[in-house]
Formats: structure tokens, sequence, C-alpha cells
């Protein structure tokens, strides 16, 4: 009876080492030795720590996704792309981003968004707004979150720490948001008017679109 056990209990741990393995990496090893190569040992563990994030969001709920991957990408120092890239304007990937260690409001709504699309979170969620910064009454960039088509989004910011609904951010004028191949003329409380391909629209969003796909260091 005792070898029973013991044979169900050793089966039973190799079949979760087996599904466990072909769970594929969110970040490969590769990646982050490139990383690390190109921008140092420190750069490849920020990486390796987003890695680590991330494995542990596993199953998790979308709520508990969008706290620790906001909490952790705004850590980051805000730069601007001059300072940064010596460009007025660069959207940086994920990658590049975390190996420089700094960057502007697009670079960190654009990690935020890859990083929960690989987590389960559907894109048709996720939508990425350019809005009207009050305060500076300059040109700003978030990620807002959909939990349904209809519902109040909830923004994930790097100037405010807390993620909030649209309604309570009397400080952003939105202007328009997209996500993947769809432009919308943003609302407060929706998604506004649907503009046909955001690829055409926004040139910048469709070479990081491809820079991501191609794994750009």
């Amino acid at each position: 009876m005792m070898l029973s056990k013991m044979i169900i209990i050793f089966l039973l741990g190799v079949a979760f080492t087996l599904l466990y393995a072909s769970v594929e990496p969110f970040i490969s090893k590769k990646t982050i030795d490139s990383v690390g190569k190109k921008y140092g040992k420190y750069a490849a563990a920020r990486v390796t720590k987003l890695l680590n994030i991330m494995n542990a969001l596993r199953g998790k709920s979308e709520a508990k996704k969008l706290i620790i991957i906001n909490k952790y990408f705004n850590q980051v120092p805000y730069k601007t792309d001059m300072e940064v890239w010596g460009k007025k304007d660069y959207w940086a990937t994920r990658m590049e981003f975390l190996g420089r260690d700094m960057g502007d409001c697009e670079d960190y709504a654009a990690a935020k968004y890859f990083t929960l699309v690989q987590l389960g979170v559907s894109p048709k969620k996720l939508f990425l707004t350019y809005a009207k910064y009050k305060k500076t009454n300059t040109a700003h960039m978030v990620l807002t979150y959909f939990k349904k088509p209809k519902s109040v989004p909830l923004v994930l910011d790097s100037l405010v720490k807390k993620i909030l609904p649209a309604s309570k951010r009397k400080d952003l004028i939105p202007v328009y948001s997209f996500s993947g191949d769809e432009l919308y003329l943003a609302k407060q409380k929706g998604m506004g008017k649907k503009v046909p391909s955001a690829l055409k629209k926004n040139k910048k969003w469709a070479k990081l679109m491809n820079d991501v796909q191609s794994n750009k260091i």
C-alpha cells in the first residue's frame, strides 16, 4: 500500500514537472543574456526580476496583474527621449526601456501593455490613450483598461501611481486611444468613435509592434 502511494506521488511529480517544463517562458534566457550583454548586468537583473514577477502572477486575477505590473514599471525613472535616445520621439521596446532604466510616458504605457497581454489580459481590454495633462498643458500617454466594453476604464499612469477610474482623473483630457489595429477618438467614459487602421494612422506604434515581434534589444 505504501509503495503504491509512493508510485502515485512520484508519477504526479513527474506529470507536474513535464507540465511546468512545457510552459513557454515569458522572457527567454537568450533575451536576458542579450540585454545583459548590451546594457550590463543590472539591466539583466531588472529583466530577470520582471520575469519572476510574471511567473508569480500566473493564474492570478486581472486586478492583481494590473496593480503589480503598474507598480513595477513605475519604478523606472522618467527621462525624455532626447535625454535617453538623442531623438525627439522614440518609442522604446520593453527590453530597451528596462535596459536603459529610463524612458518617457509612451515607454511606460507600451511596456505595461505588452506585459499584461503576455499575462493573458485580452488586448481588447487594453488601450494606449493619448491625453492632455492639464497641470502642465502637455501631451501625455497612459494605458487604459476596460473590464467590460462599456465600463469606465481604469488608468495606469506613470505620473499618478495609484490606478484610478478615468472619471476620477480630472487632470487628463483624453484625445484618442488605440490598441493593435484599432484607433479610437477617445472619450472619458468610453472608447469613443472607431477610426480604421491604427497601424496606418500611428507609424510609431507600427514600428514598435515590429520591433517587439523581431525581439529588438
